[in-house]
């Protein structure tokens, strides 16, 4: 019986790369269509690295497409210290973090209670908080800009009024973001199984309990993911930063690339680098939640 085993499992294995799919064209073809797709959507970004670690004289000399007598950082260390990029990422950690962590907890206590509770107004609140993303930015922008420019706000804000604050950027993510999230976060909740909210009301909990210690740590891995896009969509915000924001000190990072561009002459390769240094904060927050946001796209894929 000791030996027997191992000739089936040598067996199995031989008998199993015998079986194994021979190369066909079409598997190839698809090979080929995925690498090419892939380094077409990477091109500009090779592209915008190529040209950050490149001399503007060499470039405007020798012209973009031509290979490099000299590869450097200092276009990233210029466009660093010239734009004050310090600053303006502090600015926009301001904005994020509270928007992102506003725009979580408001949806997902819009979403406990229309996937938790039956009420006849269940579905037309869910509709309503979703159809908030179906309106353009464009169509509002002008009586929310006389709004932002009537609300006064004073010892609140700098500016005393909501515009030109960081909390008008914040109100304003917070009420477009909410609906997506509300929207995913219910379906969610819905999946979940009524026997455990049954099971704690029986027992006594109260609803606050039921939504904060019961729920919620359920929804983890939905709301990392959904964490990280807002992230990331916030983060990269340029609308209504330049629409909302007027004085330059305020404005975030996405803003602050305005300030690497002269009068007169304009530096395309220190641009390239200050766009890159941007990048970074967003692909660290990806990768950091890498594992939640993959398993929070997931979820009910094997389901049934």
């Amino acid at each position: 019986m000791s030996t027997a085993l191992p000739l089936n499992k040598h067996a199995l294995n031989k008998h199993a790369l015998k079986k194994r799919a021979p190369l066909r064209p079409g598997r190839v073809l698809l090979h080929v269509f995925l690498v090419s797709m892939s380094l077409a959507w990477l091109a500009p970004l090779l592209w915008a690295i190529y040209a950050a670690l490149r001399p503007y004289a060499e470039t405007s000399e020798k012209g973009y497409v031509s290979w490099p007598d000299k590869l450097t950082f200092d276009n990233f260390t210029n466009a660093f210290t010239q734009s004050d990029m310090t600053h303006y990422f502090g600015n926009t950690m301001l904005i994020a973090v509270p928007a992102v962590l506003v725009t979580l907890f408001l949806s997902s206590m819009v979403a406990f209670y229309v996937s938790r509770f039956d009420f006849r107004v269940n579905l037309f609140l869910l509709l309503l908080f979703t159809a908030g993303n179906l309106l353009p930015q464009q169509v509002i922008i002008t009586p929310l800009y006389r709004l932002y420019l009537l609300v006064d706000l004073p010892g609140i804000t700098m500016s005393g009024k909501l515009y030109d604050s960081a909390l008008g950027l914040v109100l304003i993510h917070v009420a477009f973001q909410s609906g997506f999230c509300a929207f995913v976060l219910a379906n969610y909740m819905k999946m979940l199984p009524h026997e455990l909210t049954e099971a704690a009301l029986v027992d006594g909990a109260s609803v606050w309990r039921l939504y904060w210690q019961i729920v919620l740590p359920l929804c983890k891995p939905a709301m990392a993911a959904l964490g990280t896009l807002l992230s990331i969509w916030i983060y990269n915000d340029f609308f209504w930063a330049l629409v909302l924001i007027s004085t330059g000190e305020n404005m975030p990072i996405t803003s602050a690339l305005n300030n690497l561009s002269g009068q007169y002459f304009t530096d395309p390769n220190l641009i390239a680098a200050g766009a890159l240094l941007t990048a970074v904060p967003t692909l660290i927050v990806y990768f950091v939640l890498q594992r939640q946001f993959v398993s929070g796209l997931t979820l009910g894929a094997n389901k049934g």
